[in-house]
């Protein structure tokens, strides 16, 4: 058994079991031992950005660690991006980074470069491999670091050597730390500003927007009067029908700052503190009142579901009632294709165990509200910020839970960062339907030249904000990487065309012209 096998043997035994990758040179060895090792399934991509933004979507929703296998630091280069998301949505990854052999190294090869430090900004755990008798246990410590709460990413670089030399067989994972208990001081502050009679939102993501933790925030609120609002961005809410609505806050800096405005006590949960996207010019960064008190009442690391009880107990909230988010919206019968149809479509349609990944960016921006009252779904977001998410996003989740209609909400300008993706998809017959947003622009750089007040834009930065010359061809795109396609042009054709896709198994793409 050489280094390769022992590693994948250890990484089968410590629970991952998907190697999304697009290997080279270097990683043969472990491309070879994949196929003597039962239990790990792999998954090619055309592009690293497909690989590590797949690993994301799988992570979300299998809760659990999948692997990656990256070639050389170009490889890893070309998926950092998708890594960066990942990193900010929490996501396990094992990350493993093919190397040149140890002793080849000093001779500074075409492909030499400092891995190391791409991996660092997006790795919480970083090792370079340095003996095939010792890569299992390297392996090994990478999964425990991927599964220490609340996700992280571990990069384990892997030199061809320590691949072929012998190895020594499968290394015991260490054991995974529990979640830390949130302190008392946090919850009892949490509690005077419920009872102060003063505004106050529970400002929630990561486990909060999650089954039971959304369940018992939903009943604080009904005791305390206190408003729930979730991170603008969120690697996952499971919501629907029978659910309490969770609205979001707003993306656009001054509606985020108007929701906020009259809370005098945010209390954070899981989430992080309310902060612009961007620095605008007069406008704060800070987005809660300025004299608004934060209580972090349990970080993302911390353990918010027993936070939360604790704070349910002590003020002394109901066991939990039925509730339901209203009516599921009815299919409109008339209209343009415009975002407020579409989102009633959507709600009206969505089946139920649906995982929505969503990288609707501007168009989609109203439809979370819109689906409050949806059968009972998962919706995931692009929350790094780092285009070009969606499609792998999906394919991965599709991978995580090959039982669940998956549905790509996807701005067409990020979707051509990692197009190929598609491809993916088809090779492994995904049941995943993409709804690609067509206003062939970057439209929301439209709406950000005015916020920076950036005013009388002319010819040459409309340009660079526009994808109509030549236009892109979706269905035929689509097509060409075995996924098939249609293009709809008004409601009822797209209404005709979505229930199609649903009612059918495999990738399935609509080009819907806005």
């Amino acid at each position: 058994m050489n280094g390769a096998e022992s590693l994948v043997r250890t990484l089968v035994a410590g629970g991952v079991e998907v190697c999304f990758t697009n290997p080279g040179t270097s990683e043969m060895h472990f491309v070879a031992a994949l196929d003597r090792v039962e239990g790990m399934a792999c998954v090619l991509f055309l592009f690293e950005g497909g690989a590590t933004g797949a690993a994301d979507g799988y992570a979300r929703m299998a809760d659990k660690p999948a692997s990656t296998l990256l070639h050389l630091g170009p490889g890893l280069a070309n998926g950092l991006a998708n890594l960066h998301n990942a990193r900010r949505a929490r996501s396990p990854i094992v990350n493993i980074v093919g190397e040149h052999a140890t002793y080849h190294r000093i001779h500074d090869a075409p492909l030499t470069s400092d891995i190391a430090g791409f991996a660092r900004p997006v790795s919480a755990w970083l090792r370079m491999g340095t003996t095939a008798e010792a890569i299992a246990a390297d392996g090994a410590d990478a999964i425990a670091a991927a599964r220490t709460a609340p996700g992280r990413i571990a990069t384990l670089i892997l030199p061809a050597d320590t691949a072929w030399n012998p190895g020594t067989g499968i290394a015991p994972v260490p054991a995974i730390p529990e979640r830390a208990r949130a302190g008392a001081d946090a919850l009892g502050r949490a509690v005077a500003a419920l009872a102060s009679g003063e505004p106050a939102v529970l400002h929630l993501s990561d486990r909060a927007v999650r089954g039971e933790g959304r369940r018992i925030a939903a009943r604080i609120a009904r005791k305390t009067g206190a408003k729930l609002l979730a991170m603008a961005a969120n690697a996952r809410i499971d919501r629907g029908a029978g659910t309490v609505p969770i609205e979001r806050l707003p993306y656009p800096i001054d509606a985020a700052i108007e929701t906020l405005a009259p809370f005098r006590h945010v209390i954070l949960v899981g989430a992080t503190p309310p902060v612009g996207f961007f620095a605008y010019p007069g406008k704060p960064s800070v987005l809660s009142a300025p004299d608004a008190e934060t209580i972090v009442l349990a970080t993302p690391e911390e353990d918010q579901i027993e936070a939360l009880e604790r704070l349910a107990e002590a003020v002394g909230a109901p066991a939990d009632e039925s509730s339901a988010a209203g009516a599921r919206p009815e299919l409109p019968t008339a209209g343009a294709l415009a975002d407020a149809a579409i989102g009633r479509v959507l709600g009206a349609l969505i089946p139920e165990g649906a995982i929505v990944c969503d990288e609707s960016i501007t168009t989609g921006r109203n439809f979370f509200g819109q689906t409050h009252a949806a059968a009972p779904h998962s919706w995931l977001q692009l929350g790094g910020g780092a285009i070009g998410l969606g499609i792998p996003m999906a394919t991965g989740a599709a991978i995580a839970c090959p039982g669940r209609k998956v549905i790509a909400l996807q701005a067409d300008g990020s979707a051509l960062y990692t197009a190929q993706a598609l491809w993916t998809q088809a090779r492994e017959r995904l049941d995943v339907v993409t709804l690609i947003w067509s206003n062939r622009s970057y439209a929301i750089l439209r709406h950000e030249l005015a916020n920076v007040g950036a005013a009388n834009p002319g010819p040459k930065a409309i340009g660079m904000l526009t994808l109509d010359d030549p236009a892109i061809d979706w269905v035929s795109l689509t097509k060409g990487f075995g996924v098939e396609a249609r293009r709809v042009e008004n409601l009822a054709s797209f209404i005709d065309v979505f229930r199609g896709a649903l009612a059918r198994r495999g990738p399935f793409l609509i080009e819907v012209a806005l």
